[in-house]
């Protein structure tokens, strides 16, 4: 086995952990058509998963004055808690997690969702006790300026360039080169693999036993 990269490893949630990037984007076109708004195709609805949730309605719906964004946003998050019971973690993301726990990695999360919404998921999926740290788009800077992976390092005391992000969107890769992190794709959730491979990470993960594999490998 190599020698260990990084000490801190730092998940994307929706799409990366949560199989939710369907029910997102779903969301994002149901509160554009209850504004009489263009809907999105299900490609540009799901390209701004990732980001704040004021960015991503502003990229979705761009003809939208931006003093309706908080209409917008209201209607978003109605469909949204309305379907949020019924999203799981995928398949694996709870083993391999606490594998990493075991291992001594330290592990966070970075996120476009609000704190009120991640703390929900990791209240339903009970996972919150394997994480050192989180941040929330409504906290610091929208991905994919580097703050939320410099915050996390900082916080827990480690060097940004031996943390890994790990994510299913270009936000999330873009962010970790702004960083100087590492990172790591995964192809099963909002974004195709053709752009995720664009950016050039380390490896792009065809599914959760795929980067559970890498990480056992190279992490």
């Amino acid at each position: 086995m190599a020698q260990q990269q990084f000490d801190l490893i730092v998940f994307d949630w929706d799409g990366t952990l949560m199989d939710s990037t369907p029910t997102i984007t779903r969301c994002i076109q149901l509160a554009c058509q209850d504004l009489g708004l263009p809907v999105p195709d299900d490609g540009a609805a799901s390209h701004v998963i990732g980001l704040g949730l004021q960015d991503a309605l502003s990229l979705a719906a761009p003809t939208l004055d931006p003093a309706d964004y908080p209409k917008l946003s209201e209607r978003y998050r109605f469909h949204f808690l309305t379907r949020d019971p019924e999203l799981v973690l995928f398949d694996g993301v709870r083993d391999m997690l606490e594998a990493l726990r075991a291992q001594h990695y330290l592990l966070g999360v970075a996120t476009g969702k609000s704190r009120a919404g991640l703390q929900r998921a990791l209240a339903a999926t009970g996972v919150a006790d394997l994480f050192d740290a989180t941040r929330c788009a409504d906290e610091t800077f929208s991905k994919p300026h580097p703050a939320m992976l410099v915050e996390l390092a900082g916080e827990l005391g480690q060097n940004v360039t031996r943390t890994v992000m790990i994510g299913d969107t270009t936000h999330d890769l873009q962010m970790a080169a702004n960083a100087g992190s590492g990172a790591v794709a995964v192809s099963y959730g909002a974004h195709p693999r053709a752009s995720l491979l664009s950016l050039s990470p380390l490896h792009c993960a065809s599914d959760v036993p795929d980067l559970n594999a890498w990480l056992a490998q190279h992490a």
